[in-house]
């Protein structure tokens, strides 16, 4: 990350908007960089000034009864009011519900079911978020080196566009609470998620082919390292794509 990427990140992150690899990304660059780090102080300290600052103004009593007047609703539309606020409150209640559901789901998950939400998971959030790449390049020579410092290991990058699957980037991604690398590759109009990371990170070996909500996965491991693939493509194709990996 340079000063310029910083620049547009660090409104989100001192607001915590950021997804957990951004913020890792925005962490590492104040680090070394002394400029970026003073700028997030400044924001940092003009927030908590605002927000200890009495600012406020009280409205004069006779104003807040022409307001209250104005805004009072007529016959005929006390129902349409009434009406919105119910569809809020089921809007609300909708949500909550959803987000208990993730966070309550059975404690009996057996580790390979963990993996699979988490690499399915994050296959589509790339494709949701429109941040399918940290590194846009076809070039294995371009994707590689821009791991080096980001990751406690070296990821085997290869292009495999003559057998069908050119390289489109890379990218940092979080997958069973470590930071992993994310390999892009495309087939046809199909995006393949590669995350490695290195096996004595994996808790344990867990290969094999499964379905999740309508993605195949391929777990594979070969030279020291951990290979989980996932895509909506076909399984024969996705498991020549493992091979060529493991090669």
């Amino acid at each position: 990350m340079n000063c310029s990427e910083m620049n547009l990140l660090i409104h989100a992150y001192a607001d915590g908007e950021l997804d957990v690899v951004r913020s890792l990304d925005v962490e590492q660059h104040i680090k070394t960089c002394p400029g970026c780090a003073a700028k997030l102080q400044s924001l940092k300290s003009l927030r908590v000034a605002l927000k200890e600052s009495n600012r406020t103004y009280r409205a004069p009593a006779s104003l807040r009864r022409e307001v209250r007047q104005i805004a009072r609703p007529a016959a005929g539309e006390a129902r349409l009011f009434d009406l919105q606020w119910l569809w809020k409150w089921i809007a609300v209640g909708a949500t909550t519900v959803a987000v208990l559901a993730i966070a309550l789901r059975p404690t009996g998950i057996t580790p390979n079911e963990a993996l699979l939400n988490d690499v399915v998971s994050c296959h589509v959030r790339s494709l949701m978020a429109g941040h399918l790449t940290d590194v846009l390049s076809s070039d294995q020579h371009t994707v590689k080196p821009w791991f080096a410092g980001k990751l406690d290991f070296s990821p085997d990058v290869k292009d495999f566009a003559a057998q069908g699957f050119p390289l489109v980037g890379g990218r940092l991604d979080y997958i069973n609470n470590h930071a992993v690398a994310a390999l892009v590759y495309r087939h046809n109009k199909h995006f393949i998620n590669v995350y490695i990371w290195p096996i004595s990170e994996g808790g344990g070996s867990r290969q094999g082919a499964a379905d999740y909500h309508g993605y195949h996965v391929i777990n594979r491991e070969a030279n020291g390292f951990h290979y989980s693939l996932v895509s909506d493509m076909d399984e024969s194709g996705l498991e020549q794509l493992a091979d060529l990996l493991g090669g």
